[in-house]
């Protein structure tokens, strides 16, 4: 058995609505397929991002995973996810001579990270 590519990653929401209309309005994902509260999914380009609704009697796992996002523009991208309503949790970090990146949180605390890689002679 040999495995293939990763095919999605998913979150766990308590709110099915205010997380999708999250991931469309401020990160602005397109929905691919919602099941009213139990799953939503978006194209994220080659690798989907999901999301999972709560299962009676089971808690929310939250923090096991970081979506990241690439971006050409780290400081503009951040700009208007701000304008959006998202709300970054520290300054700009760093990989020097590698990435730049920034983390903000969706509405059920997942961490989700937007990254600019260095281009390469400048």
């Amino acid at each position: 058995m040999t495995l293939g590519r990763i095919d999605h990653v998913y979150y766990w929401t308590v709110d099915m609505d205010r997380a999708v209309k999250f991931y469309e309005d401020v990160m602005g994902l397109r929905l691919l397929r919602r099941d009213g509260s139990n799953w939503a999914m978006f194209d994220a380009g080659p690798v989907r991002l999901a999301l999972h609704g709560a299962v009676e009697g089971r808690p929310i796992e939250t923090g096991g995973a970081t979506a990241v996002f690439a971006v050409d523009d780290l400081d503009a991208s951040r700009a208007a996810l701000e304008e959006r309503g998202a709300e970054f949790e520290e300054q700009v970090g760093e990989v020097e001579g590698y990435a730049r990146f920034a983390t903000l949180r969706d509405p059920d605390g997942n961490r989700v990270q937007i990254i600019e890689y260095a281009r390469e002679g400048g």
